[in-house]
C-alpha cells in the first residue's frame, strides 16, 4: 500500500499540545479529570519535573531534570486496528508495569517491537489491536535517530521528528479498552508518545 505523507512534524522540548508547563500534559491522553491519574505518574516519577518543563528557548536548570518533548496522542475513529508504528532500527522498551498503582520499570528490555503488554503477554507493539487488547505502557531506548511514523488504515502517515541527542527516550502509551478501574472501563482507546530526555521511572522501584 502506498504510504500519503500526512503530518510531519518536529517535536523538540516545550509544551504539549498547548497544556500548560507546570505537570505533564495535564489535559492529556484521555482528557478531563480521567487523564490525571494516566499523566500524573509520569510527573510523579521525578520531583523536579513541575519546575524543569523546558519552554521554547529555554534550557534545564540542571542535567538530571527531566524535559519532554511534545506529547503526541492518537485517538479513535483515526487510530484503528492494525494501524503501525514504525521506528528506527535498534530501540529496546521496557514495559512500565502497574502504570494505574505503583508504576515501575520492568526488570528487562526487549528489542522493539516486542514487548510485554499489562496482561504479562509478549505483543508486537508495532501493531495497533483490537479494542479490548491488554495496555501496553513502555519506556523506548535506543534512538540513534529521534522519528516515529503512524501509519494509519485509511493510509494517512504521521511523521514526528525530534533531536534524539537531547531526547534520547521516548514514552509510549497505550489504552486499548481492557483496563478494569474506574473511569478507564471499555471507554478509551488512544495511543500516546513523548520525547523525553532521560527515563523517569527507577527500576524495579514503586513510585509512591
Amino acid at each position: 500500500m502506498d504510504i500519503i505523507s500526512g503530518e510531519r512534524e518536529h517535536a523538540e522540548a516545550g509544551r504539549a499540545d498547548g497544556a500548560g508547563g507546570a505537570t505533564p500534559g495535564r489535559r492529556g491522553v484521555l482528557g478531563g479529570l480521567a487523564a490525571l491519574p494516566v499523566l500524573f505518574s509520569v510527573g510523579a516519577a521525578t520531583p523536579a519535573l513541575a519546575d524543569s518543563a523546558a519552554r521554547p528557548g529555554s534550557a534545564p536548570t540542571a542535567a538530571d531534570d527531566l524535559v519532554r518533548g511534545e506529547e503526541r496522542r492518537y485517538n479513535a475513529p483515526l487510530l484503528t486496528a492494525g494501524t503501525r508504528l514504525l521506528l528506527p532500527a535498534g530501540v529496546k522498551a521496557v514495559p512500565v508495569l502497574d502504570y494505574y498503582r505503583r508504576p515501575r520499570l520492568a526488570p528487562a528490555a526487549s528489542a522493539w517491537p516486542y514487548m510485554k503488554a499489562a496482561d504479562g503477554t509478549t505483543v508486537d507493539a508495532s501493531v495497533i489491536p483490537e479494542r479490548g487488547a491488554p495496555t501496553r505502557i513502555a519506556m523506548l531506548s535506543g534512538f540513534t535517530e529521534g522519528w516515529y511514523e503512524l501509519t494509519h488504515a485509511n493510509g494517512r502517515a504521521d511523521r514526528v521528528t525530534w533531536d534524539a541527542s537531547k531526547l534520547p527516550h521516548l514514552w509510549i502509551y497505550g489504552e486499548f479498552g481492557a483496563t478494569n478501574e474506574s473511569p478507564y472501563r471499555d471507554r478509551f482507546y488512544t495511543l500516546a508518545l513523548q520525547a523525553l530526555s532521560r527515563n523517569p521511572y527507577p527500576r524495579s522501584t514503586s513510585i509512591l
